[in-house]
């Protein structure tokens, strides 16, 4: 059976690996919300990059340039990191060019993947069915923030590894703690996430809205994926059989 790990900073992302394995990149205050939010309403692709001068140059050259730091709007960018931001129609069919405190960073970072996919919880059901249908390892690398470990990556890494229970083995203790973590948390997040550093952090930014909507499972059935260094939407994302069981509709890159 295939394993499944969760690497709970990026800065760690080294000692687990990610050579054979498909990584799902987790950030869910905001950035992997926002890509997932992006895609399901209709972008046409999306270039993550590290650092500002990166997104700038290419903001140059064209792309709508979504650039956030410590929560906030880069100065000199087309937009930040709201899911909200996404839904306006004249983005759809564009290109973007992103850069975040730590999404774009997580994703840079495991760039020697198999297949990097992003993960949030507004697509958490479409992305345990996509890695029930493939045959690699699974590693869940958590953007954490600047380097340290955060709560909400946790939570997500832990309901994914519920949900995957049954499919894959997980017999490290960052995967079991994640788990526990979920378990806990499930019945309340919101509640249970009140008083963590990045929620508390975000409310002094006055976007409540932003961290319930969030925390919302399976809004949308997108998973956005890396093709070298574009991110597109998935062309096919695995369905469900009207018997319960899944099938694959041949997932592509």
């Amino acid at each position: 059976m295939r394993n499944i790990e969760v690497c709970p900073t990026p800065e760690l992302v080294d000692l687990y690996g990610v050579e054979g394995k498909i990584v799902v990149v987790v950030d869910i205050l905001r950035a992997t919300s926002c890509m997932t939010t992006a895609f399901a309403n209709g972008i046409d692709h999306m270039i993550p990059v590290a650092k500002l001068e990166e997104c700038k140059a290419l903001q140059k050259s064209g792309y709508i340039a979504a650039a956030e730091r410590d929560g906030k709007m880069a100065d000199g960018f087309d937009i930040g990191n709201s899911p909200f931001t996404y839904m306006e129609p004249h983005l759809k069919g564009k290109g973007i060019a992103v850069t975040t405190t730590n999404g774009t960073q997580a994703i840079v970072r495991s760039a020697k993947a198999d297949q990097i996919i992003i993960g949030s919880f507004l697509n958490r059901s479409a992305v345990a069915r996509y890695l029930r249908s493939q045959s690699q390892d699974v590693l869940v690398v958590c953007a954490g923030w600047k380097g340290k470990v955060n709560l909400e990556d946790t939570l997500f890494a832990g309901a994914l590894v519920d949900d995957l229970k049954n499919d894959m083995n997980y017999d490290s203790d960052s995967a079991i703690t994640a788990q526990v973590l979920y378990n806990v948390a499930k019945a309340d997040m919101l509640k249970f996430l009140s008083n963590s550093s990045h929620v508390r952090r975000l409310k002094g930014l006055n976007i409540t809205k932003d961290i319930e909507f969030c925390l919302t499972s399976d809004v949308y059935d997108v998973i956005p994926v890396m093709e070298g260094e574009r991110m597109v939407a998935m062309k096919e994302v695995v369905a469900v059989e009207s018997n319960g069981h899944h099938k694959s509709n041949g997932a592509k890159r």
